[in-house]
């Protein structure tokens, strides 16, 4: 990508150092460094201020770099990514709607072949959880998003849902142990 050789001309141009512009965009001296290298990109907040620090546009600060992250969206990754989802939603369904039968008709195996399909279903939403780091799918298309004109609010907050993975598990794991105690409510009725 050509974003962090563009990072590095600039910052060169107005003799700042990694630390200097550091501080200037409110990161640490290695996100710098990891930008400038390729090894991770910036998320919009960061390239406005990079924008307004250097005095170009955001367009110009990242050209060349928008086709290169449209295409790593649509890439492979991201049918892995789909497939998985959907492999997520199936296995979620599963895990609600198999307590009772598994509960009344198996008792104590039901409930732990119940307890296994939680485990994989919880298994399966932090590999997606993963994925999504990994690929940076979040930030690119915030990007790409920001490049076709949506108000960076928007991107603010979609970026902000993304932030919260664990919110998501705790809800999953809530939704199990809700479905537990109706399923052994129900178990006692049934008795």
């Amino acid at each position: 990508m050509e974003l962090g050789s563009q990072i590095k001309k600039h910052r060169n141009e107005l003799s700042l150092s990694q630390e200097e512009l550091a501080e200037k965009v409110y990161v640490s001296r290695q996100t710098i460094s990891n930008w400038e290298n390729d090894k991770s990109y910036p998320d919009v907040n960061s390239l406005v201020l990079l924008s307004e620090i250097f005095n170009v546009s955001i367009d110009n600060l990242i050209k060349g770099d928008i086709e290169i992250m449209k295409e790593q969206i649509r890439a492979e990754d991201r049918k892995e990514f789909e497939s998985l989802s959907h492999i997520y939603a199936i296995l979620f369904f599963l895990a609600m709607l198999s307590p009772i039968p598994l509960f009344h008709f198996l008792r104590l195996v039901g409930i732990c072949i119940w307890l296994v399909l939680m485990g994989l279903t919880l298994f399966v939403a932090l590999r997606l959880e993963k994925m999504k780091k990994q690929f940076d799918i979040q930030t690119y298309r915030e990007i790409v998003a920001f490049s076709e004109g949506m108000r960076l609010d928007d991107i603010a907050k979609a970026r902000e849902e993304g932030k919260r993975p664990y919110q998501k598990l705790l809800l999953a794991f809530g939704s199990g142990i809700l479905t537990l105690i109706i399923a052994i409510s129900f178990a006692m009725l049934l008795k």
